[in-house]
């Protein structure tokens, strides 16, 4: 049995075996049957924690971040006290039933039983030999509600000194200023905390305080409940920046699963060049995953961008599309500071909006993936520039995620960019007809287009297949409302009421006669 290879090489003699079997059923007798829980944790945990629960199973080179090493004894998410190793059992079943956000730990809780849980969960502590129970909890003396005040005094606090903002910056979205790695290496990233569905163990003021409180261990997210740390703060304090950071979630932009159609809509005036520029608060945001490329070769797993936005606006010559994504760096190639907080090699950030190069007739679109040799495509992408050269804008003619040739600066497509508090802004115009029809996707108002969007984080060394992605969605440039479906209904009010006057006189006319 595997649980006796654990036992002869973890223990390696030091306890005899049958202090062994006593000692381990006393710990783990009201926490499950490690027995039944080795035959669960084969089946469902061994490809990403490893036989050895090591973190080192056939799929860990391809997770971020990478699958926990049970043996260390190490768990990031718990309610015990910053100064206890140990996690209580509760912390460590919620992991297993809910699963982790923003990673590949799934939720287990539609297909394991609570027994099937409490018995992996004993399965797992023994590969770290953790039989005491926790001494220490959390404390949250008084919860404070949420309010103005306490989300504002949590401002003030997030902000003081570079509490938070060192790692998270000055509007929560992870904008680092300085590299971060685990205990073991690993590169890090900062929470971008405007994005609660990526918290691994939720938005919940209770959670986040628990988080400030308690840090997470083996990481640099320090604990601020600690009495011996500089930036230490009161139970209440803790409240209010939890508050703080709850109040950060967006409310606007967030995947709407229903939504996708981007709304194209008609301006009288010159359309906005500028991403920034307030016009575009009158087009309605679309906003959507992007996933990592693993599909064709070189295939790519460990994605920073997860979502973005889109918003369209025409005139009667130009289509303007805006496209936005939170990106925690800003990759400029040269740059020494984008280049010390960059992985491994700092690429630009670039970002591609896909056409059909020809309008389907039916539902059948070309290849998502940079269209095939049958159904070409047209791409659009924006690169943001080096310290040596401007960022730019350029068509591509693709067939294939390995056959794109890029066409030659006509200044057929113009483009503008913004920055700021990791938040990338970018504006693509292009004419809606074009005198290459036979090349170019021609726009026509009011009809369906299919659209889709690429992007790559220079500083994640994202460059070439390695990226992220969209399926394909749909563009509309919807036609300005008309008047007349107003006055048509005016006209039928006043046929109506004619219709009725004289009705009414008709009949008084006939009541009249008869009498």
């Amino acid at each position: 049995m595997h649980l006796t290879n654990i036992c002869m090489r973890t223990i390696a003699g030091v306890f005899a075996a049958g202090y062994l079997s006593l000692s381990a059923g006393a710990a783990f007798a009201q926490s499950g049957d490690m027995d039944a829980g080795e035959a669960v944790y084969a089946k469902r945990c061994l490809q990403c924690h490893g036989e050895d629960g090591d973190g080192l199973g056939p799929a860990a080179e391809r997770l971020n971040p990478p699958p926990r090493d049970f043996t260390l004894g190490m768990y990031k998410y718990k309610t015990t006290g910053f100064d206890d190793d140990i996690p209580n059992d509760a912390d460590l079943t919620r992991m297993i039933r809910d699963g982790m956000p923003g990673t590949a730990m799934p939720g287990w809780g539609d297909m394991l039983s609570e027994q099937d849980i409490a018995d992996v969960l004993a399965y797992i502590k023994y590969f770290a030999e953790i039989e005491d129970a926790p001494e220490i909890q959390v404390d949250y003396g008084t919860q404070v509600t949420s309010s103005p005040e306490s989300i504002a005094a949590g401002k003030a606090l997030f902000e003081e000194g570079d509490r938070c903002t060192e790692c998270h910056g000055l509007e929560g979205k992870g904008s680092a200023i300085k590299k971060l790695k685990d205990d073991n290496g690993d590169r890090t990233w900062p929470r971008n905390l405007t994005k609660p569905w990526t918290f691994r163990a939720s938005n919940d003021p209770k959670d986040i305080f628990t988080r400030i409180s308690v840090g997470i261990p083996t990481t640099q997210m320090p604990s601020f409940a600690d009495p011996n740390s500089k930036s230490s703060v009161s139970v209440e304090d803790r409240w209010n920046i939890a508050n703080y950071v709850a109040s950060l979630a967006k409310t606007d932009l967030v995947v709407n699963p229903e939504n996708f159609v981007i709304q194209g809509g008609r301006v009288d005036g010159a359309l906005p060049t500028s991403p920034d520029d307030e016009a575009w608060a009158t087009a309605p945001p679309s906003t959507f995953i992007m996933v990592p490329q693993i599909v064709g070769e070189d295939r790519f797993f460990t994605p920073a961008n997860d979502t973005i936005s889109v918003r369209a606006l025409y005139d009667d010559n130009s289509v303007a599309i805006h496209v936005e994504w939170d990106d925690r760096t800003k990759s400029i190639p040269g740059d020494d500071k984008a280049a010390s907080i960059a992985d491994e090699e700092l690429f630009e950030d670039s970002v591609a909006i896909q056409f059909p190069r020809d309008i389907p007739e039916g539902m059948e679109k070309p290849y998502f993936l940079m269209g095939d040799g049958t159904n070409p495509v047209n791409l659009w992408r924006w690169n943001s520039g080096t310290t040596d050269a401007p960022q730019t804008g350029t068509v591509f003619d693709a067939m294939g995620i390995n056959d794109q040739q890029a066409r030659a600066d006509n200044g057929e497509l113009s483009v503008s960019s913004s920055y700021r508090d990791g938040t990338w802004r970018v504006v693509m115009t292009r004419a809606l007809t074009t005198v290459l029809p036979e090349t170019d996707l021609q726009f026509e108002e009011g009809r369906f287009v299919p659209i889709s969007f690429f992007a790559w984080d220079g500083s994640n060394s994202e460059a070439g297949t390695a990226h992220t992605m969209t399926t394909w969605y749909w563009l509309q440039l919807k036609p300005a409302a008309s008047s007349k479906p107003i006055v048509y209904g005016v006209l039928a009010a006043l046929l109506s009421l004619l219709v009725l006057i004289w009705w009414g006189r008709g009949a008084a006319a006939r009541a009249k006669r008869e009498a």
